[in-house]
């Protein structure tokens, strides 16, 4: 009879609450980053005034996504200094970034009473959570796939974006309470601004939680860690598999951001259903996508990761539509809750194999920089862009199931890459070069 081991309990233990530490900077990126969604109308008129509400919106949109632009930037500089210097001091340095940029944002005066300086601090504030977030997810979910146990990547990096899902779904919880509370022009005068405040107060606790990490083994366990000259040289050494990986995370990227920062203001300004309905919507889609991320990377890691990637994108390019086209002919919050639920599931099994997937494919020696820059691109170029994107295609094209069309590329982009990546039924190989 096999003996049970006294110390596998605390081991389980340690590992949760490494994963814990490891995704708490996740927390507060995809709180701030919902809530600028969320509330895109009532930020539009505190720090963006124009002619009509849909210039408005776009103005707002389209810092959220200049925001992003900054991305890859973060991910060179953050990546190449968490593969020189080590995870744990690389995930505290990310935290610390993009808390200035919250804060920022938080305490900004509006347009009405500092002028046009208001647009330009909240842009600043942007701009320094978008350099925080192009390393954030690739150096979480490179130390949780360093401290995984044999088998499990797939799952263990799953729970990146499942951390996410968590912020989400605590701040649709502030948000759906202050709708209750408050009348509607009073959140859109000042009540905005009280989950941004509630951002910043948790701030101290997700530093403790970062500095108590400990480093990975496997990092520790390298007998050089390359120079940040060797890193650059790496990763442009390996811009083909940057470029398909990047291709690959287009599809988590913008579906992620269309079922929660876009669906909001789809529900509201869009499919005109009330607030406390798209909260609700938003609200259940947190928890489905927090339980499908790890069912994604449990099922890569027995299947393997091509099937997965591939089944999800062609159901999502040939379902998007369609599912669009009948909610917008009549819309109600059922017909709304089963289109975002079918999305949900499409975001959080691809996600969790994604990950994975991702981590597999980089180079080891610098696996943040090469993933980071992988996914930065994709957030930034594609993801972050779907609100504005989906915005503008409504507002030239009179279709309100148009943004269909922006998830439908990204399906197409994700079968090509992951057909290429998995090419043979192996991943393709890497070149581990240093600078010369």
């Amino acid at each position: 009879m096999q003996q049970s081991n006294p110390g596998q309990p605390a081991l389980i233990g340690s590992r949760i609450g490494a994963i814990l530490r490891a995704t708490s900077g996740n927390f507060l990126e995809q709180f701030d980053f919902f809530l600028f969604g969320f509330y895109a109308s009532a930020i539009a008129k505190a720090f963006f005034p124009a002619q009509n509400e849909t210039a408005a919106l776009l103005n707002t949109f389209g810092v959220f996504w200049l925001g992003a632009l900054m991305r890859p930037v973060g991910a060179i500089v953050l990546g190449a200094y968490i593969d020189r210097i080590g995870r744990r001091k690389g995930l505290i340095v990310t935290l610390a970034i993009m808390a200035a940029g919250t804060v920022t944002i938080a305490f900004c005066p509006s347009y009405a009473t500092i002028g046009v300086a208001a647009p330009v601090i909240v842009l600043i504030g942007r701009l320094l959570q978008g350099f925080s977030a192009g390393v954030e997810l690739g150096g979480v979910s490179v130390y949780l796939a360093e401290i995984s146990t044999p088998g499990n990547r797939g799952f263990y990096t799953s729970f990146q974006s499942s951390s996410q899902q968590v912020a989400i779904f605590v701040a649709a919880i502030i948000g759906f309470i202050l709708s209750e509370m408050m009348p509607a022009d009073v959140v859109a005068a000042w009540g905005w601004r009280i989950p941004f405040f509630i951002g910043c107060l948790i701030i101290p606790f997700l530093f403790f939680l970062r500095r108590t990490l400990e480093e990975t083994p496997e990092f520790l366990a390298m007998k050089k860690h390359p120079t940040a000259s060797e890193v650059f040289a790496s990763a442009l050494a390996n811009w083909r598999i940057v470029l398909l990986g990047m291709m690959i995370a287009v599809l988590t990227t913008t579906t992620f951001y269309f079922v929660t920062v876009y669906t909001p203001t789809f529900g509201k300004s869009v499919l005109k259903l009330s607030t406390q309905d798209a909260l609700l919507v938003t609200l259940l889609v947190a928890i489905t996508n927090f339980i499908w991320n790890p069912v994604g990377g449990a099922l890569s890691d027995r299947v393997g990761r091509k099937p997965v990637l591939i089944t999800i994108a062609v159901l999502s390019l040939v379902t998007a539509y369609p599912a669009l086209h009948w909610l917008v002919a009549a819309p109600t919050f059922g017909k709304m809750l089963a289109v975002e639920m079918m999305f949900s599931f499409y975001f959080g099994v691809y996600s969790g194999t994604m990950l994975g997937c991702l981590v597999e494919i980089v180079p080891k020696h610098v696996r943040t920089t090469c993933f980071s820059m992988a996914f930065a691109l994709a957030a930034g170029l594609f993801g972050t862009f779907t609100p504005f994107a989906a915005t503008w295609l409504i507002e030239h094209t009179g279709d309100k199931a148009s943004p269909a069309y922006w998830l439908m590329c990204a399906a197409v982009l994700g079968i090509v890459a992951a057909a290429t990546v998995y090419r043979g039924g192996r991943a393709m190989e890497t070149r581990e070069v240093v600078a010369t």
